[in-house]
């Protein structure tokens, strides 16, 4: 990259953020995302995922800086020396899972999701589903209020929270967990090599209906959701080396 790269702004809606992005563009100057050696995104982490998912396709590394309530993603951000701290920063390459859901209707979706995709119970009634692994039946019946499988850099969102296991990055693993599981009661979900599609088969989905969750992108009345990692996209995140992703991931682990 140049010493005086051609950077792309996008900030979310926030005020500051548009304080912000109107002050870089000031600085710096402005160019749009299929021009720019680098996308710059100013907001939390929604915003980032935003980003990924809008233009993650232009192969152009991002630099994400937070003024948003959360900042996984995202570096602190302070307006001087950009672009010094964009040529010392370290890249992250992530690859985002792909996900096919059919439903009642018989459409078919498909979303990438760098973070996870989740499966939930749409009314009182807990969602049964069954579980596949490379075509063979792993579960036979899990009832739940939900079951995700997460990435690497989303292992320390939804994940977490759902009591699963945070990931290395670059450990080539995907995490399986189950939402408030009823039975088996003590299933607490599994490690999974990156490259295993798990396909989610959904028992009596008109009595239980569930939906699937790619990032933001939610679809209603789901039947079977098949999950796999993408092998031909690849986004490459940016970080200050003394705040990269690989330590945040770690330092999360021993956070009391």
């Amino acid at each position: 990259m140049s010493a005086s790269p051609r950077i792309a702004f996008l900030a979310s809606g926030a005020p500051n953020a548009q304080q912000a992005l109107e002050a870089m563009v000031a600085r710096h100057g402005q160019h749009p995302p299929e021009e720019a050696d680098v996308i710059c995104a100013l907001g939390g982490d929604g915003f980032m995922l935003q980003t990924l998912h809008r233009h993650g396709g232009l192969g152009k590394p991002v630099y994400g800086m937070k003024l948003g309530t959360v900042g996984f993603l995202m570096n602190h951000f302070n307006a001087d020396d950009l672009l010094g701290r964009i040529a010392a920063a370290e890249p992250a390459k992530l690859r985002p899972l792909e996900m096919l859901a059919q439903t009642e209707s018989g459409a078919s979706t498909g979303s990438l999701a760098y973070n996870e995709v989740s499966l939930l119970r749409q009314t009182r009634q807990a969602a049964h589903v069954r579980i596949h692994l490379n075509g063979q039946p792993r579960l036979d019946e899990l009832i739940c209020d939900g079951v995700m499988v997460a990435t690497p850099a989303g292992s320390t969102a939804y994940n977490f929270s759902a009591h699963g296991p945070i990931l290395p990055l670059g450990s080539h693993t995907i995490a399986l967990t189950p939402i408030a599981a009823f039975r088996p009661r003590r299933w607490r979900g599994a490690i999974l090599k990156a490259d295993t599609e798990v396909r989610f088969e959904v028992l009596d989905p008109y009595k239980r209906p569930v939906s699937a969750t790619a990032d933001s992108h939610e679809t209603r009345d789901v039947v079977e959701v098949v999950i796999r990692e993408s092998t031909d996209r690849m986004v490459t995140l940016l970080f200050d080396p003394e705040h990269n992703l690989e330590e945040r991931i770690l330092s999360e682990q021993f956070v009391v």
